[in-house]
């Protein structure tokens, strides 16, 4: 299947992220992703859809640098960080906000001292593993991790431990954990994909408005394709670690989503009328 490309060109708007014929090829020797390349701007709200193993996942710890490109290019705001290591890699990681499906918060910390670990791109010198980061982070940061939490509806629970809350609750402390990170671009794999429908609506709300409101590019893996078409501006479909359509979710109707999927693929087939 050709890439379908019907994204709207940008004039006058220097890309966050610019991806050129990336690869990425496992030591298995599963070729995960083959030659992809698109750029995404500030005004971008982008949905990658796909079959398991399509490359969705892979194409993201990609771009947040998590796994290291095989060949090809990633800028972020014109910096090349394909091949980034040491301490430049973490400053790239701290730049790239990427929120997980499992959430990827410490259980025994409270909501306030995972919130703040957002703000360790800011530290001259290393955390003390042994102390309280709330007892150690200046009161800029603190209020800073406080706002934060206001942002997503969850600064009464600052004081909470993560163990104790629900798993809507656990994904806003992590969005909130990105935001304190100030990144240039927020990364999602399958941020609902363990929530319930309310729950999954919500965190997707908070995503939306932190784009419009912050400016700040957010691209998101997702399955359920209802959620696709309410919330994408533009979608990237990717098949066989391919880059097979780019364009805007209004285009996206049943014929094609059937294309994207084809194959090998256990898509819930049932959520294609949303998209017709």
């Amino acid at each position: 299947m050709a890439v379908q490309t019907a994204a709207p060109k940008e004039t006058g708007l220097a890309p966050v992220v610019e991806v050129r014929d990336l690869v990425k090829r496992y030591p298995s020797g599963t070729t995960a992703l083959k030659g992809v390349s698109f750029q995404v701007s500030a005004r971008d709200f982008i949905v990658i859809i796909g079959c398991s193993g399509a490359g969705k996942s892979t194409l993201l710890r990609c771009l947040n640098r998590l796994l290291k490109p095989t060949s090809g290019q990633i800028l972020l705001l014109g910096e090349d960080i394909s091949a980034v290591s040491g301490g430049c890699l973490q400053k790239v990681r701290r730049r790239v906000g990427m929120i997980f499906q499992q959430f990827h918060l410490v259980p025994r910390l409270t909501v306030l001292e995972n919130v703040l670990a957002g703000r360790l791109r800011f530290q001259n010198s290393p955390i003390p593993h042994t102390l309280s980061l709330a007892r150690i982070f200046p009161k800029r940061d603190l209020e800073h991790a406080v706002r934060c939490l206001a942002e997503v509806g969850i600064e009464d629970l600052a004081y909470q431990r993560a163990d104790t809350l629900s798993g809507g609750q656990q994904q806003r402390v992590a969005i909130a954990r990105v935001l304190a990170q100030e990144p240039d671009v927020i990364l999602a794999d399958e941020p609902i994909a363990s929530l319930d429908p309310r729950s999954a609506s919500a965190v997707m709300n908070l995503l939306r408005e932190i784009h419009e409101t912050k400016g700040i590019p957010v691209l998101v893996n997702l399955h359920h394709l209802d959620f696709v078409k309410r919330y994408a501006k533009r979608i990237l479909g990717m098949q066989n670690g391919r880059l097979v359509y780019d364009g805007p979710s209004s285009l996206l109707e049943a014929e094609l989503v059937e294309r994207i999927y084809q194959g090998s693929c256990d898509t819930a087939w049932e959520e294609l009328p949303a998209c017709a």
